[in-house]
Order: C-alpha cells, then sequence, then structure tokens
C-alpha cells in the first residue's frame, strides 16, 4: 500500500520548521533499514543537490581593501586561478578551474582532486581559504602581493552565478559500454553504473 503525499502538506511542514529533510544518500539507507512505504511516511524532502560542477557555474567574490592596498590583477585560492578582469579586489571562481600545478590528463584519465568548486565547497562550508594576489603596483594601489587566508564571512560579497543550471529536456549522460569514460565533467561508470546531468551549454 503506497503513502500519499501533497506538495500542500509538505509545503506546510517547510513553513512551520517539522519538515523532514535528507540527502539521496540517506534515504536509501531508510529505504533498507525499515522499508519504503515507513520511509516515505517519514521523511518530506529528498534533496539531490551536489557541489558538482557545472560548466557555467562560479562564484563572484569581493575581498576588500587590504593596507595598503592592492588592485589584484592575479588571484589564487588554495592555488586555483581565479578571474580578475573586474575590478580592483573582485575575482571570479568558476566551479571547472583547477590548480596551475593539476597534472589534469598528463597521466591518463587524471584525477581532478581540487578545483574551483572545491574552493566554493570550502567557503560555503565556513573553511579557511588561502588567498594569494599579485598586482603590477599604482600610486593608488601601491601593494604588489598579498597572501591571507580568508572565510565566506570575512569578506564582502559572494555571489554564486549559474546561468545554465536548469535546463528542461537537457540531455543525461549515462555509459551503455563495458568502458569507463573519462569527460571534464566527471567520469562514467560502465554499464549504467551512474548517471550525469550537468548542462554543458552551447
Amino acid at each position: 500500500m503506497g503513502v500519499e503525499r501533497t506538495y500542500a502538506e509538505i509545503n506546510a511542514r517547510i513553513k512551520e520548521g517539522k519538515a523532514v529533510v535528507v540527502t539521496a544518500e540517506e534515504v536509501i539507507e531508510k529505504v533498507r533499514e525499515q522499508g519504503l512505504a515507513k520511509t516515505a511516511a517519514q521523511v518530506d524532502v529528498v534533496t539531490t543537490g551536489t557541489f558538482g560542477p557545472m560548466c557555467s557555474s562560479g562564484a563572484f567574490l569581493n575581498f576588500g581593501h587590504s593596507n595598503p592596498r592592492i588592485r589584484m590583477q592575479k588571484v589564487w585560492l588554495n592555488n586555483v586561478p581565479a578571474y580578475t578582469g573586474i575590478a580592483a579586489v573582485d575575482a571570479y571562481m568558476g566551479v571547472t578551474e583547477v590548480p596551475e600545478d593539476d597534472p589534469t590528463n598528463s597521466n591518463y584519465p587524471g584525477e581532478f582532486r581540487y578545483g574551483g568548486g572545491h574552493v566554493i565547497e570550502d567557503l560555503v562550508s565556513g573553511k579557511e581559504v588561502k588567498l594569494e594576489a599579485l598586482s603590477y603596483g599604482t600610486d593608488c594601489y601601491p601593494r604588489k602581493e598579498i597572501e591571507t587566508t580568508i572565510t565566506l564571512e570575512q569578506i564582502n560579497e559572494a555571489i554564486l552565478f549559474n546561468p545554465r543550471n536548469a535546463y528542461q529536456n537537457y540531455n543525461c549522460a549515462v555509459n551503455l559500454s563495458d568502458k569507463t569514460i573519462h569527460t571534464y565533467m566527471g567520469t562514467l561508470k560502465p554499464r549504467l553504473g551512474n548517471a550525469t546531468y550537468q548542462p554543458q551549454g552551447n
């Protein structure tokens, strides 16, 4: 016998602060332990969001001014380069950016253990992130380099930017072969071992 829930009921529980929210991994364990019907009766929301990189995503960051001031020409966060052609102390961290010393595919297929998406995840998690910046120096921005640590709470502004994260009828990538396929958006396991829905955008 199935359990019927309405959006109105679930939304009411969310507004009351009584909603039971679990991740996709957690709901699988709950179903294994107590069955589908009991889990469906208890759980209101299953989250499936991840920090998986989508090719257009990133974060605009405003670090605030140092003393003396610096016009950041080059910026690295935890050794991952960020784009600086915005303003004096602003940068854009793209989620698919990798550290400059990352071997990428020189040792195929590469491991891609850390990148821009991880930097953003670290900031959102409240962790300290190493900030390094270089500049050519001017009279109004005399400082030529800075190295410090930052947290999300310490910086002036952080804006997630996701221009292509919600596509209707977008493709879902799967691998039907017996061979693992390595893509720049992640690994596709053989024989439908996983599915990747991460818009590529054209």
